[in-house]
């Protein structure tokens, strides 16, 4: 998860998005693809941090609409696959509501934030439900969100809205240190795990860092608590036709000194990688 700051690209051109309707063993899921990823993915090492301005952190794509459906979908349905929190996991996740909130005000003029709602960039009216702040975060912007709080020697997952995993399931991560978190993830050696937690240790308010990663997949579903068609492999293989990649940013909220961990996921279909 390193320093040169590193610019999205970011158009003014009418978002499209694109959907098929493949089923998979999860009957509601329709397949969402971006036309492009707005980064170099060619270039990255583990754990490949760099620093970005905090103006470019909730960007938006092409598949803005047909992603924030499904997350509407997921949060209303599947509630408790997609959000989870532990007993010290509110205080910060009051805080990072009222980040976003506060975000979007400054730097994205598509939404119209009030005090009770939030007019999303695609029409839909959002009430402001703080008793339930994670649904309404999960709602709001096209990133999921993890919060995670130093305990000990490590940092925990203590808070989290993540409609589009990618081969985990919240529940048996929330309440876990980093390194249990990755397992059993092969490249997160002893090595690896200290190098990320001297990032989450480090990361300054208002001085973010992201990374990303790129996959292969035989499937394109975005909610993938499980491998559904196969093992992911390294991008090239001819058997899986979709490439996936998430923007991941970590950065840390002034009050509560909790760590954000935001995942902006792209799907692509390889024939337009």
């Amino acid at each position: 998860m390193g320093a040169a700051l590193f610019f999205l690209l970011i158009t003014s051109q009418k978002p499209r998005f694109y959907v098929s309707k493949k089923r998979s063993r999860f009957a509601f899921v329709t397949d969402v693809f971006q036309k492009q990823v707005p980064y170099d993915t060619e270039r990255n090492r583990l754990p490949g941090v760099r620093g970005f301005a905090l103006s470019d952190w909730l960007t938006r794509d092409d598949a803005f609409a047909a992603q924030m459906a499904l997350r509407d979908d997921l949060i209303a349905n599947r509630r408790d696959k997609v959000i989870a929190m532990t007993d010290v996991g509110r205080a910060p996740t009051d805080e990072l509501l009222d980040y976003v909130l506060a975000w979007l005000k400054q730097y994205d003029s598509d939404y119209q934030v009030h005090l009770s709602h939030v007019i999303r960039p695609d029409g839909r009216k959002l009430e402001i439900e703080r008793t339930d702040p994670l649904a309404v975060l999960g709602q709001l912007i096209q990133q999921d969100l993890c919060l995670l709080l130093p305990q000990r020697a490590q940092h925990n997952l203590v808070a989290a809205v993540v409609c589009f995993p990618a081969n985990w399931r919240l529940a048996e991560k929330i309440g876990k240190t980093l390194t249990h978190v990755h397992e059993p993830v092969p490249e997160y050696d002893d090595k690896l795990a200290r190098r990320v937690q001297r990032i989450f240790d480090v990361v300054e308010v208002d001085k973010p860092v992201w990374r990303f990663n790129a996959l292969d997949y035989q499937n394109a579903a975005l909610f993938q608590p499980e491998r559904i068609g196969g093992d992911y492999v390294e991008p090239g293989s001819l058997d899986h036709p979709y490439f996936r990649s998430e923007r991941q940013c970590i950065l840390r909220l002034p009050r509560t000194r909790a760590c954000v961990f935001s995942i902006h996921t792209f799907v692509l279909e390889q024939a337009g990688v």
